[in-house]
């Protein structure tokens, strides 16, 4: 499994953190968002999911990924 951490720019509320953290999940990876500091703790199986498809699933979001 591989961890990394995103900055992610347009977060305010429980609404976003969820909607990320489903995101996430639907793409087989785990999601720990932090509204504070702005960034999303990810934990992945790198042989199933690309940093890219992560990004870009928290992009789908309408998030910024920075």
């Amino acid at each position: 499994m591989a961890n990394t951490v995103l900055k992610v720019e347009g977060m305010s509320c429980g609404h976003c953190v969820s909607s990320i953290e489903k995101a996430l999940a639907e793409k087989g990876a785990s999601g720990k968002v932090d509204l504070a500091s702005k960034n999303v703790a990810v934990e992945y199986d790198e042989s199933k999911l690309t940093l890219d498809a992560i990004k870009e699933a928290i992009e789908d979001q309408g998030y910024d990924v920075v």
